[in-house]
């Protein structure tokens, strides 16, 4: 008997008839002898429908409400997946975040989990229950309903898979596995029978879309054992484990890319001690993460600072910058969010040189100029404009020998 989490994303639940799939798919788990557990997200489309509410009523909404408005797409996966598995005869009980409680910081929109007590939930597995839980939320500090962020149920599972002491987070998806890249651009992309954890960390947080940045964290963190599988196929997904279990590693396991990207420009700062911290500390204030950074060379006593970041928080960053303008003394902003990030990542990187260098010269034969570079121990990231994208993400693809 193992103890399971079971977690399917919206194109899983997308109608009444998904549901009743997933609830066929959960009753063959506890049939086998398993003790499962749920996490939904919210109905395909739900999600955007309430959000685009949110920001024709406010651009600047005030971020508890929205996390009001948002966590209810969950709760009626979760009641309606309940009843579904009821209807097949299955003892199930949905639970929303604040029941069990999913614990978070205050940081509405983008919350993090702080804890989650499993107790009550193990002792109703044991006697056959099934819960079934609503993803991407909790409860705050101000005992206020937050959200976790776009993909946030994925976080959910593997948080709670961790305080259920699991066996094992199945994540259920419209796709069959991690793929070398996205097989709707290159449909010669090859699915990996395994990832480590480090480069599916990378490969999500470079916008690989397949799982959450955060989920990944807290599964390497946790040593929650995950895997990756279609809801409307029955064969094996894509394993995300520890690098030791990987035998045959790559140089390169992926190609990612990003379109949710904006690019802002700080024209003329002067070039001054602290001038970074001038800039930076407002967005930090303001929740805003930052990406890709460059500074230009220092021209005339000023320089120029280009940073990235998520569209979504475009608006509040450039409010932020405005805002402190007189303290930063810059000149001007200068803003782009038709530009896209393509990142190539693996751990065989660490030894293996020319990979950066195979990605530039790549670029520089189709024509495609770079903008911004940014790398890691195990990643290279470059940002192009967005029109560029699809051909950008096909030639690196080829270049690395990933086609199947």
């Amino acid at each position: 008997m193992a103890r399971i989490v079971m977690k399917f994303g919206g194109t899983s639940v997308a109608d009444l008839d998904r549901v009743r799939n997933v609830a066929k798919r959960v009753k063959a788990e506890v049939d086998k002898g398993n003790e499962v557990a749920v996490v939904v997200s919210a109905m395909a489309g739900q999600t955007n429908q309430l959000v685009t509410w949110c920001q024709q009523l406010s651009p600047l909404f005030d971020a508890r409400e929205y996390d009001a408005v948002v966590a209810t797409g969950e709760q009626v996966t979760a009641g309606l997946v309940a009843i579904a598995l009821q209807e097949l005869g299955q003892d199930a009980r949905s639970w929303q975040g604040w029941q069990i409680a999913v614990e978070t910081d205050g940081a509405h929109g983008k919350a993090r989990i702080e804890s989650i007590d499993g107790e009550e939930l193990i002792e109703r597995m044991k006697r056959g229950q099934v819960p079934v839980v609503t993803g991407f939320q909790g409860i705050g500090p101000d005992n206020r309903i937050t959200t976790l962020g776009r993909g946030g149920s994925d976080t959910s599972a593997v948080a709670l898979a961790a305080g259920l002491k699991a066996d094992q987070c199945d994540i259920y998806t419209d796709v069959d596995g991690v793929y070398t890249t996205d097989p709707r651009i290159v449909p010669n992309a090859r699915k990996l029978n395994k990832i480590t954890y480090e480069e599916m960390l990378e490969l999500a947080s470079v916008g690989a879309k397949v799982l959450q940045t955060r989920s990944v964290e807290l599964a390497m963190k946790e040593h929650v054992r995950v895997q990756v599988l279609s809801s409307f196929t029955d064969i094996p997904g894509t394993l995300v484990v520890d690098e030791e279990e990987v035998v045959e590693q790559e140089i390169v396991a992926g190609i990612a890319y990003s379109r949710d990207e904006a690019k802002i420009t700080v024209r003329r700062v002067p070039d001054r001690p602290g001038i970074a911290a001038a800039v930076f500390v407002p967005l930090a204030d303001a929740g805003i993460n930052v990406d890709m950074i460059v500074q230009n060379v220092s021209a005339d006593s000023t320089t120029d600072v280009t940073f990235t970041v998520g569209k979504t928080d475009f608006l509040r960053a450039k409010a932020a910058l405005e805002a402190a303008q007189k303290e930063i003394g810059f000149a001007e902003l200068v803003t782009d969010q038709n530009v896209a990030k393509i990142s190539v990542v693996g751990v065989g990187m660490r030894s293996h040189a020319g990979v950066a260098g195979t990605m530039f010269k790549t670029l520089a034969e189709r024509g495609i100029n770079i903008q911004v570079i940014s790398t890691s121990e195990i990643k290279v990231s470059v940002l192009v404009a967005a029109e560029y994208t699809e051909l950008a993400v096909r030639a690196l693809h080829t270049a690395y020998k990933l086609d199947a």
